[in-house]
């Protein structure tokens, strides 16, 4: 099947179809631009999406950390990703498809316009020697109607009797004249039409059929060209599917990596203040006065046998309590009554109830009775202490548990600058051997105000690293031992009255909002037997000195070599290991210099988070 030789008289119809073929090409390139023009949309507003949703960095604390965040973060990245993979789809799509459809389709224009131009020549060509065969043929036509008028005349003469002879002879060198012109146009025409039939054949039979085939090539290749488009067309987004596939896996990974459960704990970590929950309120007899003594027989001895018995009003029960978790009371001073607070006094002598408490205590429990202090109210005063008060270098401002993580963060930090620090001194000395070796690299004295400033960097940070390490073990010790005596500040409520300051930086007064021990007063009270003489750290294990240390710094302790100590805290990960001698020294050793040994199950083991 040829367009040649099947279509050779269908010259305008083959230009009708080329053009109709370009321009569906061009068509079809349009919506493959339209088509990259919504991908890139749809891409853009993807990444919008994501940057509208995508937590802002400003400060650490802002950074997701609960499961439920951090899996909707990584959704946000796999689904940028995605948006990525969608430009993809966009480039290639512009690159294989759009960029060489219209390269081609310009090409083929050329080619077209071509092939046309070729034809039209060619049939030109024809029609020019048609017209000379036939201006031959007229011609030829035209001298046989006149050699044939000639020869009518000359044969009129001839029998005309009247007529000279010089007529005749006249009308027969007309005669001949015009017999030998037709003649000529005769042979004439007759090339011309052997010379057309020629070209005729040779524009129907060889030229024609050749442009037709190269127009029906150029048609074919359009069409092969707009098979590999839209081959292409989808081979773009079929190349991205798989890593598509990875980011929609991604997002399923990211949701099946929620916990509830560590959500949870990361709730009680980020707001665990570390206080303990209040004690129950005393119980406040007002109907002391009603009651006198009379005789020992009445009902207000019995009544006051009674109240004596009561384990929350009795402070004997909660010495005895107190005795019972392993602390003896101290000796009590006399009992106080209400009539030595106050001078006066019952007509008849009866006394009150006497209570084993300071007079500055009492006087408070007194004023403060009227209105009782509710846990709701003292948290938000203690909030509002907080967020007004200023914010302290120890973190005694916050409350026990988060100091003790702020503090951790910071000896984190410290350890990462020390590290890098320690880490440029061994390259400047690294440096220093060079130029020493290789004088014509370097002064080794350049080197020198640098690496003195690096080593300077080095005892700062670590003396800020001792300094909040103590603060830890101070924050880290209080709350232990708070948990060990919650028993008897819960039973002794008659304490409370001064409020406890577990950090030591929590009043009633928000102006005194300091950090320091508690005052002393005159006589020992509840409330200085129960934080007094904290019991030292337990033993988690022994080590062995391998080195002597010699321990000149502040907090360090120092040992001999093969000297054994007793292990009270684990190296927190900046190489240092609080250890205890058997007289009872306590100080730092390094963790390289001792071979540690830690018992299993020890109760006093404390777990670093």
């Amino acid at each position: 099947m040829s367009w040649g030789t099947e279509l050779w008289d269908q010259f305008d119809s083959l230009d009708k179809h080329t053009q109709w073929g370009i321009d569906f090409l061009e068509r079809y390139a349009k919506f493959v631009k339209e088509r990259i023009e919504i991908e890139q949309n749809y891409a853009k507003q993807l990444r919008n999406l994501v940057k509208k949703y995508c937590p802002k960095r400003s400060s650490k604390d802002e950074e997701p950390r609960f499961t439920s965040c951090i899996a909707f973060f990584n959704i946000l990245n796999e689904l940028n990703d995605y948006a990525g993979q969608r430009e993809v789809v966009a480039e290639e799509m512009a690159h294989r498809v759009y960029g060489e459809l219209m390269r081609y389709a310009h090409d083929l224009k050329t080619e077209r316009k071509m092939h046309l131009q070729e034809g039209r020549k060619a049939q030109q060509y024809l029609d020019m020697c048609w017209k000379q065969m036939d201006n031959s043929k007229k011609k030829f036509e035209r001298e046989c109607r006149e050699a044939e008028k000639a020869q009518q005349s000359y044969e009129r003469l001839d029998n005309d009797t009247n007529a000279t002879k010089a007529d005749v002879e006249k009308a027969k060198q007309q005669l001949n004249l015009r017999t030998h012109m037709a003649d000529e146009n005769k042979n004439e025409y007759a090339a011309q039409l052997q010379n057309f039939n020629g070209e005729q054949h040779k524009h129907f039979y060889v030229v024609i059929p050749q442009i037709y085939k190269q127009l029906q090539e150029m048609d074919e290749r359009r069409t092969i060209k707009l098979s590999e488009c839209y081959r292409g067309f989808a081979d773009s987004e079929r190349k991205v599917i798989p890593i598509i596939s990875k980011c929609l896996e991604g997002m399923i990974l990211a949701a099946k990596s929620v916990d509830e459960r560590r959500d949870s704990q990361m709730v009680v970590d980020s707001f665990k203040s570390g206080f303990e929950p209040p004690g129950d309120f005393p119980f406040e007899d007002y109907s002391q006065h009603i009651y006198r003594t009379i005789s020992d027989g009445t009902i207000s001895a019995s009544k006051q046998e009674n109240v004596k018995v009561d384990a929350k009003t009795t402070v004997g029960k909660a010495k005895g309590k107190l005795w019972l978790f392993g602390k003896k009371p101290k000796p009590q001073s006399p009992p106080l009554t209400p009539t030595s607070l106050f001078t006066s006094s019952t007509p008849n002598g009866s006394q009150f109830l006497t209570f084993s408490i300071e007079p500055v205590h009492y006087c408070m429990n007194e004023i403060k009775t009227g209105k009782p202090r509710i846990p709701s109210f003292r948290s938000l005063k203690r909030g509002w202490s907080v967020k007004m008060g200023p914010a302290l270098e120890d973190f005694s401002h916050l409350p026990p548990e988060q100091r003790r993580k702020k503090l951790q963060q910071r000896i984190d930090e410290l350890n990462r600058g020390l590290q890098k620090e320690s880490d440029q001194k061994d390259a400047l000395n690294k440096m220093k051997d060079v130029y020493e070796k290789n004088p014509q690299m370097g002064d080794p004295g350049s080197l020198q105000p640098k690496l003195a400033e690096t080593m300077n960097n080095i005892d700062r940070l670590r003396m800020e690293i001792h300094k909040n390490e103590a603060w830890l073990s101070e924050v880290e010790g209080k709350t232990g031992g708070r948990g060990d005596r919650r028993h008897s500040s819960d039973i002794n409520h008659l304490v409370t009255q001064g409020r406890e300051s577990p950090e030591g930086s929590y009043t009633d007064d928000a102006n005194q909002e300091v950090r320091g021990p508690p005052q002393q007063h005159g006589h020992h009270s509840e409330f200085e037997d129960e934080f007094e003489d904290d019991d030292p750290l337990p033993a988690i294990g022994h080590c062995k000195a391998i080195y002597p240390f010699d321990g000149h710094n502040e907090g360090t302790l120092a040992m001999k070599e093969g000297e054994v100590l007793y292990i009270i805290e684990e190296d927190k990960g900046d190489g240092w290991t609080r250890a205890r001698r058997q007289n009872g020294e306590e100080g730092y050793v390094p963790t390289s210099y001792i071979d540690v040994t830690l018992e299993k199950n020890s109760k006093g083991a404390v777990t670093y988070i």
